[in-house]
């Protein structure tokens, strides 16, 4: 047992000794499956503290021959695999947290020098008996122990993109880590798997393809690994019940990451708000909104807007594709979107190509971020939301006109105003305080249409729901007509109570003017 070489499954048993444990053992029914296979390079990357570094550690636990692991992986899903006899403690384990050794010199070749001492130190007292020609090469030492003891080795290495995030403006560094990764790794019959985590793919770095052998598993494109990369909604549910805490508000808080049609919620979060009993934002508290402004800021044509759509509850087109996957290259707006999605502040949904914020842990990140520096409008939108609000369910139609109207004209710098879709952006963030006790849908299928705008109540709150129709040049009785005749208020199948029934319309002398009626749903 070592430190690097073989180490054994402590790190792996705290998170299982802890007040919270999810069983995501069959991963390792995936991992089982491309051992030893052409296919045995997998780089996972998703954002931090999503379970990365819980899932290198039990792979360790697993793989090492440095430990017995059966009591510990016994009680686990995995142990009803057909797979786990045949490869539990089977392997030399090289177990590698690149932060680890990010301070151990003043460039990345004297970083990667001590790190092939340290490994070559732990090579030799466990297989000192190997007449070694080189014991100063750590890739000769690797191939001549496995030609004479036959047992191959897995490599897991977390945080591999950790001198990307750091040395981000140095291109020569770079391209040093990825030579030695790839001399390591690539074509080594004494490599049995190559598991790798980190924040960024590896795809594209320039032109340089020294990883090309690698499955890359990201939040881009998730492959067969959703119900890994975080908790899933049933996981949740199950917290939920044991602590007595709001499924409803749990997932405001911390759902959105739709990846490939499974629910992901950001394990930190939902930890945290279990143990401590109330929701709040913990994700986005272990890194300052500095690092998110920096991003939102960059001036590139149609981002403002689109940040502001988003912070509203729309959806927008990105092109993931053309995304270099590093920290200092973008050549659009859709470049920095994808960042963002890797880093966990968007959610990416993989067949529509579209971007959203994901829940109001995040959405509360965005806000941070635009409190100044041009952002102004939005932010006065968003303040005056909760008067808004009020004023709508107290029937006070001519305050509502007003405030909307002052919302839609200061934020026309940004967002496009003779625009029904524009103005519907407006009204979402007029509205945005009703985030808090309403589910907000825009462009809801109701009777015999779509309803521009519908606020459902959660079930624990009293107040009323609300259906608003825009209108431009035309009126607001004819905005309240439509949401009549085309019986938008069927949308409301499970809801009874009182319904507010809003008609909204905006002419070219930019006048606004409102009507509000009242009805109940039995």
């Amino acid at each position: 047992m070592g430190i690097y070489l073989n180490p054994d499954h402590t790190d792996f048993q705290e998170a299982v000794n802890s007040q919270i444990y999810v069983d995501k053992s069959e991963l390792i029914r995936i991992t089982n499956r491309i051992i030893r296979t052409e296919q045995k390079y997998v780089c996972i990357s998703r954002p931090r503290r999503f379970g990365k570094s819980m899932a290198a550690n039990m792979l360790t636990g697993y793989y090492s021959r440095g430990c017995d692991s059966h009591e510990i992986f016994a009680p686990l899903k995995i142990s009803s695999d057909v797979t786990y006899e045949k490869h539990l403690n089977r392997y030399n384990v090289i177990r590698l947290n690149m932060t680890d050794f990010l301070a151990r010199g003043n460039h990345v070749q004297e970083m990667l020098d001590y790190l092939c001492r340290r490994l070559l130190h732990e090579l030799k007292k466990s297989f000192g008996d190997v007449d070694c020609f080189d014991w100063n090469d750590l890739i000769s030492v690797l191939e001549e122990v496995f030609a004479e003891k036959q047992i191959p080795f897995v490599f897991i290495i977390d945080e591999w993109d950790c001198i990307f995030r750091v040395h981000k403006h140095d291109f020569n560094a770079q391209t040093i880590y990825l030579n030695f990764l790839r001399d390591l790794l690539k074509n080594k019959s004494y490599v049995a798997l190559a598991y790798m985590t980190g924040i960024l793919p590896i795809k594209k770095y320039g032109e340089h393809s020294a990883l090309n052998m690698f499955t890359e598993v990201s939040v881009t494109d998730i492959r067969e690994y959703a119900e890994f990369t975080g908790f899933t909604e049933e996981e949740v549910r199950a917290l939920c019940l044991q602590y007595n805490m709001s499924f409803a508000e749990t997932k405001r808080w911390y759902d959105g990451y739709k990846l490939r049609g499974i629910s992901v919620y950001n394990p930190r979060s939902v930890v945290m708000s279990m143990t401590g009993g109330y929701f709040s934002n913990y994700w986005t508290s272990t890194e300052t909104y500095e690092a998110l402004k920096v991003y939102i800021e960059m001036n590139f044509d149609g981002l403002r807007e689109k940040i502001v759509r988003m912070i509203a509850g729309d959806s927008v087109k990105i092109n993931a594709g053309k995304f270099q996957n590093d920290m200092t290259t973008f050549n659009s707006a859709d470049d920095v979107l994808t960042l963002l999605v890797h880093l966990g502040y968007l959610s990416y949904d993989f067949d529509l190509a579209e971007v959203r914020i994901p829940n109001s842990e995040v959405q509360q990140e965005f806000i941070n971020s635009i409190e100044d520096g041009g952002w102004e409008p939005v932010m006065h939108a968003i303040c005056q939301s909760e008067a808004l609000l009020a004023a709508t369910i107290a029937g006070d139609a001519d305050s509502v006109a007003a405030m909307i109207e002052q919302a839609h004209q200061e934020n026309t710098s940004i967002l496009k105003y003779s625009d029904e879709n524009a103005l519907a952006c407006v009204l979402s963030l007029a509205y945005y305080s009703a985030k808090r006790k309403y589910t907000v849908i825009r462009e809801l299928p109701a009777g015999k249409g779509f309803a521009d705008l519908v606020l459902i109540p959660n079930r624990e709150t009293d107040a009323p729901a609300m259906i608003i129709e825009l209108k431009h040049e035309k009126s607001a009785e004819t905005a309240l007509a439509q949401i009549k005749q085309k019986q938008y208020s069927d949308a409301l199948t499970d809801f009874t109570g009182d319904v507010l029934l809003v008609g909204i319309n905006y002419d070219s002398n930019k006048k606004h003017t409102c009507i509000i009626e009242r009805m109940t749903l039995q």
